[in-house]
């Protein structure tokens, strides 16, 4: 490992944790802007907007509550909407995947809502899970699977995600495939490799950025298997790849040398042990997911780096109803933000 590596030795520290938000429904996502607001994806059909002072309100258009509040009916048959990934458009709109419309939509921030598309080369989309826009402007999309419920893709190690290239006229093309449970992409400082999650498999991989856009040379980065899932992730500035595991709730780090360090554990060691017996033997069922939940941040999905400095983390979840924040030692990598697609 590099010796002047900020992450060197370092774990968060629990007691420094705070909480932003309160009465968020499954905060998957979350955004940062430059004057420190905060938005978090919502499953009541939007997003939810966290001011500097703390001040919150939901953006999402008027819609009647989704039917199903179980966990069964609304996280695992994915009824209802259910904003998953986001990012900002270059005038300030929010571009989301919804992992319960299987479409990609575009919101106003006075939450007027439009269907851009749900249909790829004839065929429904799938569980549209994350959208990515790069500095110059170009929209990417990842597809987690076309198998529903979702969580059947697991067992079957179905390798039916893909990644899709399109333009706001919603014509789309998928640009690669074959990856076994498409989750979050980030591109690197040069915007020369696309990273992408795939949970299922456990790693990471990346394919090399085209000058078109398209997606070439595709390889394993880090390990060939994590010990958990991985759903969210992000470059510091130093290069470090921050990944949260989502189910065994903890957040590590792969290093530019591709070790592995864990940052934060917030998981139960015998639910973890019994997760990774059924995923091994391909049993897992929405039970033995759902025991697992952590109490810090139950189902650790993104996190995002924000503040004025970017020394603030922030982190998502699937299951939880704040979002835990603390200052880390080390910038995040500055990303593509809106206000015509210049960076931060």
């Amino acid at each position: 490992m590099g010796k002047n590596n900020p992450l060197k030795g370092w774990q968060v520290d629990r007691a420094a944790i705070r909480h932003v938000g309160h009465g968020l429904q499954r905060p998957e996502c979350v955004l940062c802007e430059r004057d420190g607001t905060v938005w978090a994806a919502d499953a009541r059909g939007g997003a939810t907007r966290i001011a500097p002072d703390g001040t919150q309100q939901l953006v999402a258009p008027q819609q009647p509550p989704a039917s199903a509040t179980d966990f069964q009916a609304r996280y695992v048959q994915s009824q209802g909407s259910l904003p998953n990934g986001m990012t900002f458009l270059a005038n300030g709109d929010f571009l989301i995947a919804n992992w319960g419309t299987d479409a990609v939509e575009v919101m106003t921030r006075d939450g007027r809502l439009r269907r851009l598309f749900d249909r790829i080369d004839g065929q429904p989309l799938g569980k549209a899970n994350f959208p990515l826009r790069d500095s110059q402007g170009r929209l990417y999309l990842t597809v987690t699977t076309r198998m529903q419920p979702w969580t059947d893709s697991i067992n079957a190690r179905a390798a039916d995600g893909y990644i899709a290239l399109f333009d706001l006229q919603g014509n789309a093309r998928i640009v690669a495939d074959g990856f076994e449970g498409t989750n979050e992409i980030r591109m690197d400082a040069n915007e020369e490799w696309l990273y992408v999650v795939e949970s299922n498999a456990r790693r990471i991989s990346r394919l090399r950025v085209r000058p078109d856009g398209s997606l070439g040379e595709r390889e394993v980065y880090g390990p060939a298997r994590l010990e958990g899932f991985p759903d969210g992730f992000a470059f510091d500035a130093y290069g470090n790849l921050w990944v949260t595991l989502v189910m065994t709730d903890k957040l590590v780090a792969i290093t530019p040398e591709r070790d592995v360090l864990t940052l934060l554990d917030d998981s139960d060691p015998q639910a973890v042990k019994r997760l990774n017996q059924h995923y091994e033997a391909r049993t897992l069922t929405p039970e033995i997911m759902g025991a697992t939940a952590g109490t810090l941040c139950p189902w650790m999905a993104s996190l995002s780096f924000g503040g004025p400095d970017l020394h603030t983390v922030y982190l998502g979840s699937l299951r939880g109803t704040t979002l835990p924040s603390f200052r880390a030692p080390v910038a995040g990598l500055p990303l593509v933000h809106w206000n015509e697609g210049k960076q931060r």
